[in-house]
């Protein structure tokens, strides 16, 4: 076999067996397929895409190139995943409030791809905070506090780990087979018992509409299902940003925020949701309800605040953050306010453009070796549905440089709609698939 002729056969429809796709992940893996071949075979998947055999083949050729866990602790273990969104930070509230639920969650994340963030970018605005983790760190970490959030070691799925850096700079993202095989490859790695994947859709997503969402969430579920990990999706709602700050540090104090009891809102409403069907199907929670009310306790009775402090100090942060978590967040040098230029309804946001903008204030990679500012974003964004007068804050502008701060003020004037009347605003919880 060789990588021309593999990528040849995607060029004309086919479908590479599982023995070429393994051959594929391998040479990704071990470096014997190049950086122009592998951008190559993504774009062929990307336009031409796969079957669900080759779909479930390439997903566990690329989990094979690596280690698979196991795991010998006094609970069951589950993980959660996100398809990718904007202001979404959901995984640094849910894993903590899910530790304090009687699982353990070993999270492998990634970091910021396209418009949207990165979870392990995120965490890494705290000082101090690593991500880097071997499989004995991974076992230690989740031991004492109960949760961790790192990214996939050198061990852990390499296969995915080139072809996921490449993705971000070749405009292939948004494939249906490559998402699925990226985010199981390394799920299934970790060995869950139990698996929730939150599906995005709408604007500031990668699915735009409910039926690709729902497609993605089936390809998921029937993958991570087969391999024997219970997994369950839910399409969720991305039309607007999940939280009203985007950017690493601006995310993490809206955790802060969340977890302290300062504030509740859609992080508290998803992760309730989301924490019950998983605690339900790890066999913890008589039902999805049940599993609701433990995690939705969890959050506001501050124990997941508690859980999320041991997990920064186990992972090399300050031992006082969650007492004291202002102080240790960096913050930009610039925050310029944008107003509203007229009176009116926000009808709809652009959350694309959104997170496109954080990105450009170098909260985010136009290629892959391009350094991350956690200071930089967008924080007090205003809600669909929310009315407001000419003048008002719309957001704020969180930039090093005021000509930065101007070309992005700019931009999210254009992200925003504003109309005479009202429009009608989606549901933050659209389905459950699996």
């Amino acid at each position: 076999m060789d990588a021309r002729a593999i990528i040849a056969k995607l060029r004309r429809g086919q479908v590479p067996d599982a023995v070429e796709l393994r051959w594929f992940a391998d040479g990704l893996a071990d470096m014997s397929v190049s950086d122009a071949q592998a951008g190559a075979f993504a774009m062929a998947v990307c336009m031409g895409g796969l079957d669900s055999d080759g779909r479930a083949a390439l997903t566990l050729a690329m989990r094979d190139t690596g280690a698979v866990l196991s795991w010998d602790l006094d609970g069951p273990v589950v993980d959660k995943h996100s398809t990718g969104g904007v202001g979404d930070c959901l995984s640094l509230v849910l894993a903590p409030a899910l530790a304090d639920c009687g699982v353990y969650v070993p999270m492998i994340s990634g970091r910021g791809l396209g418009h949207t963030g990165g979870t392990l970018d995120k965490l890494e605005s705290i000082p101090g905070v690593s991500t880097s983790a071997g499989d004995g760190r991974l076992r230690q970490v989740t031991r004492a506090a109960g949760c961790a959030i790192v990214g996939a070691s050198a061990d852990v799925a390499p296969a995915d780990r080139r072809l996921y850096a490449i993705r971000d700079v070749t405009a292939t993202v948004e494939s249906l087979d490559l998402i699925t095989a990226s985010i199981l490859s390394k799920k299934l790695a970790a060995a869950p018992d139990a698996l929730i994947l939150d599906v995005k859709t709408g604007s500031g997503a990668f699915m735009k509409t409910a039926d690709e969402a729902r497609a993605l969430a089936q390809a998921l579920t029937e993958t991570a299902n087969a391999a024997g990990c219970r997994t369950t999706a839910v399409i969720t709602d991305m039309n607007q940003p999940l939280a009203p700050s985007l950017g690493n540090a601006l995310e993490v104090a809206e955790t802060m925020r969340v977890l302290t009891g300062e504030q509740s809102g859609p992080l508290v409403e998803l992760s309730s949701a989301l924490g019950g069907v998983v605690l339900a199907d790890a066999g913890v929670a008589g039902d999805v309800q049940d599993g609701a009310n433990r995690v939705f306790s969890a959050i506001r009775e501050g124990r997941a605040a508690e859980r999320f402090g041991r997990m920064i100090a186990a992972q090399g942060g300050p031992l006082g953050f969650v007492d004291n978590w202002a102080r240790f967040l960096p913050e930009a040098n610039v925050i310029r306010e944008v107003t509203a230029p007229a009176d009116g309804y926000v009808t709809a946001i652009d959350g694309e453009l959104l997170g496109l903008t954080v990105v450009r204030l170098g909260g985010g990679r136009q290629v892959e070796t391009d350094p991350v500012d956690p200071s930089v974003g967008l924080s007090g964004l205003v809600r669909l549905g929310e009315k407001v007068v000419a003048g008002q804050p719309l957001g704020f502008v969180h930039a090093i440089r005021e000509d930065a701060a101007r070309q992005a003020e700019r931009a999210v004037l254009s992200t925003i709609t504003i109309a005479g009347e009202p429009a009608e605003v989606p549901a933050l919880i659209h389905e459950r698939v699996g």
